[in-house]
Order: structure tokens, then sequence, then C-alpha cells
């Protein structure tokens, strides 16, 4: 069972319908026993990242979180939930992160449109189970904020827009896609499959 953390600021539904596509079992759930015990959880995530650590916080689920990366089962955050796994951010003021990986998430500046949005090819930096048999082809992407890791070996993809953009990040048991795998194609639905797969639950896709 892969668990759908909901703290009020997900894109739940697409997501969990996604998984279930993919032949897996998921549950939207805020309840902690049922996050600690599921075999993979996904941290979603739309909206202001001040507002999303006030309610990770306010239902204790930052720690559970942080636990459940603690536990060794794959996590993976997608679009703002990837942000959140990351020390700190600059949107409407400095906001501290959950600090499962080391860097900060900024606002993209330059003169050219924000936020950031379309169709952007994926560029994989090193190797990772995620881009098994998968090629470097174009994701979904909604974001005025994107993320600088403070470690190379963190920086699983990027992509351009205007300049090397974070795409995923990966660091042990912890995963992060900046774009929508749910709303990006095939691809998309290969790496969330991949993502799946590490659960060791086979699924197949339907």
């Amino acid at each position: 069972m892969i668990a759908i953390i909901d703290y009020g600021m997900g894109n739940l539904h697409s997501v969990s319908k996604a998984v279930e596509r993919l032949g897996y079992e998921a549950v939207v759930t805020a309840d902690p026993e049922t996050i600690m015990a599921a075999d993979g959880a996904i941290l979603p995530g739309v909206g202001a990242f001040g507002d999303a650590m006030d309610n990770l916080r306010e239902t204790g689920l930052d720690k559970v979180t942080k636990a459940y990366a603690a536990s060794g089962k794959p996590l993976l955050g997608i679009c703002l939930g990837m942000q959140l796994l990351f020390d700190e951010s600059d949107e409407h003021g400095r906001n501290d992160g959950l600090s499962l990986l080391p860097g900060k998430a900024v606002r993209f500046e330059g003169g050219y449109k924000v936020p950031h949005m379309g169709w952007n090819k994926l560029k994989f930096e090193q190797s990772s189970p995620l881009f098994e048999g998968i090629g470097e082809g174009h994701v979904y992407f909604v974001h005025s904020y994107h993320v600088k890791p403070e470690q190379a070996s963190d920086l699983l993809a990027t992509t351009d827009y205007y300049q090397p953009v974070t795409a995923i990040v990966g660091r042990g048991n912890v995963f992060g896609m900046q774009f929508h795998p749910e709303k990006s194609g095939e691809v998309g639905m290969k790496l969330l499959r991949n993502f799946a797969a590490m659960t060791g639950k086979p699924g197949q896709e339907r």
C-alpha cells in the first residue's frame, strides 16, 4: 500500500488515481499509523511553502514524514512536496522546510515568464532506479520557485528554463519530482511506476 499524505494542500485525487492505475493500492490519509505502515509514501503539494509547512506542523505530519523517511521506506515529494523536503524556501519570506535534503527553494528571476508552466524535457544527471527503462522525455511543470540542492549528488535530473532547473532529486530512499508525474503522460507514469516498484509490491498498469 502507498500512502498519499493528506495535510490539506495536495493534488490528492489525481495522484492516488495514478497510483491505482499502475496496479498499486493507494490510500489518502492523515493517520500517522497508516502512513508509517505503508510500503511507500507520497507527499504531494500545491500552494505556498509556508502555508504547507504550517499545516504539516499543526497536524504533526512533519514529524511523521521525517520518521517515515528515517524508516528507509521509499518517500516521494511531488511539486511543492519536493520543495518541502529541503531546508528552506524564500517564498513570502524565509520558511523552514523538513530538512530531509540540504538546499533551498528560490524564486525564478531574470525577466522571463513566471510561473514556469508547460512541457519541458528532462536531462538525467546521473543514474537512478527511477530511470530504468525511461528516456529523457518531456514532463509537465507548473512552478514559480525552484530548488537549489547543496549536494550535487542529490540532483538526479534537470530541465532547461533559461537556466538549468532542478527536476528530480534523490538520496537513499527519499526522492522528489518538481513536475507532476501524474499529469506528464507516458514518461511521468513510468517514473511513478519505478517509484512504486521500490515498495516491493508488484503492480500491473491498467
